[in-house]
C-alpha cells in the first residue's frame, strides 16, 4: 500500500486553504483592518460598529487580499475585547472568513485571546526575542498549541537588526528555538528581517535595501523551508507625497527581494508599476539606489532627489499645458471632463454642437465616451471621487449649455407633427433612478455623492430630496417609470421607514428593484429585516462606488434574476448566522446588570459646582475660531478618501487628490468666513442633578429667579426632568461592569419619611451633582446650496455640506472645551491640542441621544425642553427625531472624572419592559425606536 508525501508546505486557511508553494507567487496581506493604519477601521472600532467595521475587511479581500491582518493596538481600546468581538463577528462573514488571519499585536494577551477566538489555521504577527529567550519560548510554545504559524520579527536583547549580518544571526538563532526546542516545523516560520527606509540622506541607511534583500536570499539558502515577509512601503518613505518616484521604488525593489526569495508581504498591488515599462532613467535610478551603486557621496541618491523633483514639477505643468488644445474638440471634451476642467467647456460644446447633426448626438457622442474613460478610471481606482464630481460638473454644464437647443429641436418637431397630423413618438431615453433620503431624515451627502456618480455613468437621477414620506416616493415612482429606486438614511429610525417602505412596494405589487444606502444601514440589517419584506429585490450599497455595478446588473436582463438569487441566498446565510450569533450571547437579567454597575467611591467625590446654572446662547459665533477646531478626518471620509488626517495628504494613493480637495476645502471655508456664507447658533446649560442609584436621573428645578439672564428661561421652571438611560446587559468577564450613564452622576438619598422617593437638592446646593446639555447648529446653507445647484456645481455643493457639518461637530467641541475650562470649569489646567481633542484624552464626555451610549432618540425631547433650544438656536426635530438644519449636534456633558464612552450593545426585554415603564411609553412604542439594540424579536 502506497502512502501520500504531505509536502512541506506553509498551510493556511480561513474556510478555504491557502497553500504556499514553491511556485507560490508573491502574497498580499490586507492591512486596513488595522487601528494604527486606518483612521475610518479605527473610528468603527472605537463606535462599536463592529459591523460597519466588517466593510473594511470585506473591501479589503475584494480587493485581493490573500492573507488578512488585524490589529487592535490603541491606547483608548480595550484591545482583548475588540479582537475577540470582531473576529468572532468576522467568522460569521464567509465573504471575508474564506482567507487566513493574521493576528497582529505588541500585546501578547490580545494575541493569545484571538488564537482562542479564529477559525482555520492564521498566523501570528508578531514573537521576536527583544524581552530574552525565555519569553519568546513561552510565546512561541502557546501560538503553536494554536496551530499558528509565527512571524519573527528581526529583533533580539540589542534592538532591531539593521544590517544583513544582524538580521541572519538573529533570525538563525531564533530558527533553532523554533525547531529545537519549541518544535515548530520550519514552514510554519515566517521572518520579517526589517525594511528601512533608503535615500534619506544619511549615508548609514544608504546599505538598508541591500542588506534586507541579502539577507533574504541567505535566510533562503540557510533556511529553505521558512518564508520572509515585510512592510514594503517602508523603503520608499523619503519620497512620500512623490507616488511616482515611490511606485518605482517598490516595484524595482520587489523585483529583486522576490528574486532573493521574498514570499509575502504588506504592499499595494494596486498601484504597483511594472518594472519592464517604467521609465529607463527613474527605472537605473531606483536600481543604483536600492542596490546602493555608485553612491559614492550619496550621488546617487542626490540625483534621484533631483529627478524626483522634476516629476513633481511636470506633475504641476499639466493642468498649465495647453497643448491639448490644439486635439480635435471630441478629445477636448474628453480631456475636461477626465480632468475637471470647465474653462473651455461651453466654446467646446458648441463647437461640437455645429459638428453634429443633432445637439443630443453631442451628448450621446463625445460626452458619453468621455464620461465612459471616468467611469473605467474610477472603477479601476485610477481616479477618485472628488475628481469623478468635478467631471460630473464639467458634464452638466456642457449638458445645461445644450439644453435649449435640444428643447428647441423638441419644439420643431412637435409643430411638424401637428402640421402634418401624426403621432410623435419620442424615444424612452436613459434608465431613471429616483433617489430619496427617507422620511423625518435630513441627510443627503452621500446620497448626493451617489446620485453624482451615477448621473456620471448615463443614468437619469431623480432626486427628491430629504424627509420624503414614503407615499410620495411610491407614487413619483409610478408616475416617472422609474427603473430603480434608492433609499438613504442616517438616523436608526430611518431603518424601520425603510422597511416600512419595503412592505408598501409589496402591498402594491410593484416590482421595481429596491436600494439601500446610508451611514446607519448595513448589509446586516437589509438582509435580516428589509430583504425579507419584498421579494423583488432589496440590495445593500456599502458606498458610492459601488452603486454603478449594482445598478448595472439590476437593470440587465441576462445578469438581473442571477444577481437577485445570488444577493438573496446570502441573505438568507446571513440571517441564518444572525440567529446563531444571536443565541451565542449571554445576557444578564436586567437586575443582574443594575447591580454591577460602574464602581465610584461616592464619600470621596466632590462634584464641581458650574459658575451657573441655567442657559447660556451664543448667537452668530465667530466662525474663525470655531474652524480651528475642524477634525478633517470625517470630511475626507465623506469623499470616500480614507487614511489619518494629515498623512492622507502624502499617502501613496489617494495623497495627490486629498491636497487638491484640502486645498479646495480651505479656499472655499476662507470665503464662507470671509463673506459670512453662514451662522454658528448654540446653547448650553447646567442644572442640579442626582441618579437614583439605578438608570434615572432627575435635573432639579429651577427656581423662578435662576438662570442665566442673557437667555429664556427653559418651558415649565421649577418642575424637574427625569432622563431615562439604558445599560449594557451583555455578560461581561470579571471585574468589568455593566456600564449605564446614570453610574456618573452621584446617586441622591432615600429620604423615609417620604417612602424612599428621591430627595433632589435645588440648584446650587451643598453636596448636589451637575449634569450639562448642549445643541448647535450650521445655519444658512440652503441659499448657497440652490446657487451650487443652478451653476451645476456639484463639487463645491457638496464640499460645503461637508464643511457645514464639520463646523457643527468644531462648534461642539469648542463649547465643550469652554464648559470645562471655563463654565463649569472641572479641569481649568486642561491645555490639549487640537489632536488631543480628536483623541478625547479631555475629562468627561459628551455622549449625543440615538448614539452608542443612549441610542434612545426620545430623550432628545428633554434636552430639547431643557434647553429651550428650539427658541434659542432654530433647531427643529423631525418626526423621526433628526434635527434640522443637518448641520447641527446635541447632547450631554458629564464631568465625573470615571465617565468614559462606551455602547450599550444589546438590550433584553426584561430592561425594555422597564425602560417603557420609567418613561410611560407603551412598551411598542419604545421597541420601535430601539428596535436597533433590542436583543429579542419584537
Amino acid at each position: 500500500m502506497s502512502s501520500t508525501v504531505i509536502q512541506p508546505y506553509l498551510r493556511l486557511s480561513g474556510l478555504e486553504p491557502l497553500v504556499i508553494r514553491p511556485e507560490t507567487n508573491f502574497v498580499n496581506i490586507g492591512e486596513r483592518t488595522n487601528v494604527t493604519g486606518s483612521k475610518k477601521f479605527a473610528r468603527l472600532i472605537r463606535d462599536n460598529q463592529y459591523e460597519e467595521a466588517l466593510s473594511v475587511a470585506r473591501q479589503q479581500v475584494e480587493n485581493g487580499a490573500q492573507i488578512l491582518d488585524i490589529n487592535m493596538d490603541d491606547a483608548l481600546l480595550d484591545g482583548v475585547k475588540a479582537m475577540t468581538t470582531f473576529i468572532n463577528l468576522l467568522q460569521a462573514e464567509p465573504d471575508i472568513a474564506r482567507i487566513p488571519i493574521m493576528i497582529d499585536s505588541s500585546k501578547f494577551e490580545i494575541i493569545e485571546e484571538g488564537l482562542k477566538c479564529v477559525q482555520g489555521k492564521c498566523i501570528v504577527n508578531s514573537i521576536s526575542m527583544k524581552e530574552g529567550e525565555q519569553k519568546f519560548i513561552e510565546q512561541a510554545f502557546t501560538c503553536q498549541a494554536y496551530g499558528a504559524s509565527v512571524i519573527v520579527m528581526a529583533f533580539d536583547e540589542v534592538g532591531q537588526a539593521d544590517t544583513k549580518a544582524r538580521k541572519v544571526e538573529i533570525c538563525e538563532r531564533a530558527y533553532k528555538i523554533l525547531t529545537e526546542q519549541v518544535g515548530f516545523d520550519p514552514q510554519e516560520i515566517i521572518f520579517d528581517p526589517n525594511i528601512f527606509a533608503i535615500a534619506t540622506g544619511i549615508e548609514e541607511h544608504n546599505n538598508y535595501a541591500v542588506d534586507f534583500i541579502e539577507a533574504t536570499r541567505e535566510i533562503k539558502q540557510k533556511m529553505p523551508l521558512a518564508k520572509v515577509s515585510g512592510g514594503v512601503s517602508n523603503v520608499s518613505f523619503s519620497f512620500r507625497g512623490n507616488d511616482h518616484v515611490r511606485e518605482a521604488i517598490h516595484a524595482v525593489f520587489l523585483y529583486h527581494a522576490i528574486k532573493a526569495g521574498m514570499d509575502m508581504g504588506i504592499v499595494n498591488a494596486g498601484q504597483l508599476q511594472v518594472y519592464s515599462e517604467i521609465e529607463p532613467k527613474l527605472r537605473d535610478l531606483c536600481e543604483d539606489v536600492i542596490l546602493n551603486r555608485n553612491n559614492a557621496n550619496n550621488e546617487v541618491t542626490e540625483a534621484l532627489i533631483a529627478f524626483a523633483e522634476t516629476v513633481k514639477a511636470k506633475g504641476k505643468e499639466v493642468v498649465k499645458d495647453e497643448a491639448w488644445r490644439n486635439d480635435p474638440v471630441e478629445k477636448r471634451l474628453a480631456h475636461s471632463l477626465v480632468n475637471g476642467i470647465t474653462d473651455y467647456v461651453e466654446a467646446d460644446t458648441e463647437e461640437a454642437r455645429q459638428k453634429y447633426p443633432k445637439p443630443l448626438d453631442v451628448i450621446e457622442g463625445p460626452l458619453m465616451d468621455g464620461m465612459n474613460i471616468v467611469g473605467d478610471l474610477f472603477g479601476s481606482g485610477k481616479m477618485f471621487l472628488p475628481q469623478v464630481v468635478k467631471s460630473a460638473r464639467v458634464m452638466k454644464k456642457s449638458v445645461a449649455y445644450l439644453f435649449p437647443f435640444i428643447e428647441a429641436e423638441k419644439e420643431e418637431r412637435r409643430q411638424a407633427h401637428l402640421a402634418a397630423g401624426t403621432i410623435n413618438e419620442e424615444g424612452a431615453g436613459a434608465a431613471k433612478i429616483l433617489l430619496a433620503t427617507v422620511k423625518g431624515d435630513v441627510h443627503d451627502i452621500g446620497k448626493n455623492i451617489v446620485g453624482v456618480v451615477l448621473g456620471c455613468n448615463g443614468y437619469d437621477i431623480i432626486d427628491l430630496g430629504v424627509m420624503v414620506p414614503a407615499d410620495k416616493i411610491l407614487e413619483t415612482a409610478r408616475k416617472e417609470n422609474v427603473d430603480i429606486i434608492g433609499l438613504s438614511g442616517l438616523i436608526t429610525p430611518s431603518l424601520d421607514e425603510m422597511v416600512h417602505i419595503a412592505r408598501e412596494m409589496k402591498r402594491q405589487n410593484m416590482d421595481l428593484p429596491l436600494i439601500i444606502g446610508g451611514a446607519t444601514t448595513s448589509r446586516m440589517h437589509t438582509a435580516v429585516k428589509i430583504a425579507q419584506e419584498y421579494d423583488k429585490g432589496v440590495i445593500h450599497v456599502l458606498d458610492a462606488s459601488r452603486s454603478v455595478t449594482v445598478a448595472g446588473s439590476l437593470l440587465s436582463k441576462e445578469q438581473k434574476p442571477e444577481f437577485i438569487k445570488n444577493t438573496y441566498k446570502e441573505y438568507r446565510k446571513l440571517k441564518e448566522d444572525f440567529g446563531n450569533k444571536k443565541a451565542k450571547k449571554a445576557y444578564l437579567s436586567f437586575a443582574e446588570a443594575q447591580k454591577n454597575k460602574v464602581k465610584i467611591d461616592w464619600e470621596k467625590f466632590t462634584p464641581v459646582k458650574p459658575t451657573f446654572t441655567g442657559t447660556k446662547a451664543f448667537i452668530d459665533h465667530d466662525l474663525d475660531e470655531i474652524a480651528t477646531y475642524i477634525d478633517w478626518q470625517p470630511f475626507f471620509i465623506a469623499w470616500e478618501l480614507h487614511g489619518k488626517f494629515p498623512q492622507i495628504l502624502s499617502d501613496e494613493k489617494v495623497g495627490v487628490e486629498a491636497t487638491k480637495l484640502y486645498n479646495d476645502a480651505q479656499a472655499l471655508l476662507k470665503k464662507i468666513i470671509e463673506e459670512k456664507w453662514l451662522t454658528a447658533k448654540g446653547i448650553i446649560g447646567f442644572w442640579s442633578a442626582k441618579s437614583d442609584g439605578k438608570d434615572t436621573i432627575t435635573v432639579a428645578p429651577l427656581p423662578p429667579e435662576g438662570g442665566n439672564q442673557e437667555a429664556p428661561s427653559i418651558p415649565q421652571r421649577g418642575k424637574s426632568v427625569q432622563l431615562e438611560f439604558l445599560r449594557q446587559q451583555i455578560k461581561k468577564a470579571p471585574g468589568q461592569p455593566n456600564i449605564s450613564l446614570a453610574d456618573f452622576i452621584k446617586p441622591a438619598s432615600l429620604n423615609p419619611s417620604e417612602g424612599g422617593t428621591l430627595e433632589i437638592l435645588p440648584s446650587g446646593g451643598g453636596g448636589a451633582d451637575y449634569i450639562s446639555a448642549f445643541a448647535v447648529t450650521i445655519d444658512g446653507i440652503e441659499p448657497h446650496l440652490k446657487r451650487f445647484a443652478e451653476q451645476h456645481d456639484d463639487y463645491n455643493k457638496i464640499t460645503l455640506q461637508a464643511l457645514a457639518d464639520r463646523l457643527a461637530e468644531a462648534f461642539a467641541e469648542m463649547l465643550h472645551q469652554k464648559t470645562r475650562k471655563e463654565y463649569w470649569g472641572y479641569d481649568k489646567e486642561e491645555n490639549l491640542s487640537n489632536e488631543d481633542l480628536i483623541q478625547e484624552k479631555y475629562q468627561g464626555i459628551r455622549p449625543a441621544p440615538g448614539y452608542p451610549a443612549c441610542p434612545d432618540h426620545t430623550e432628545k425631547y428633554k434636552l430639547f425642553k431643557l434647553l429651550d433650544a428650539t427658541s434659542n438656536t432654530g433647531i427643529h426635530l423631525t418626526e423621526s427625531l433628526a434635527m434640522y438644519p443637518a448641520s447641527s449636534v446635541c447632547g450631554w456633558y458629564f464631568a465625573n472624572p470615571e465617565s468614559r464612552y462606551f455602547g450599550i450593545g444589546k438590550i433584553e426585554k426584561d430592561q425594555a419592559e422597564d425602560y417603557a415603564k420609567r418613561k410611560g411609553m407603551p412598551l411598542e412604542e419604545v421597541e420601535r425606536w430601539l428596535r436597533p439594540v433590542l436583543e429579542y424579536d419584537a
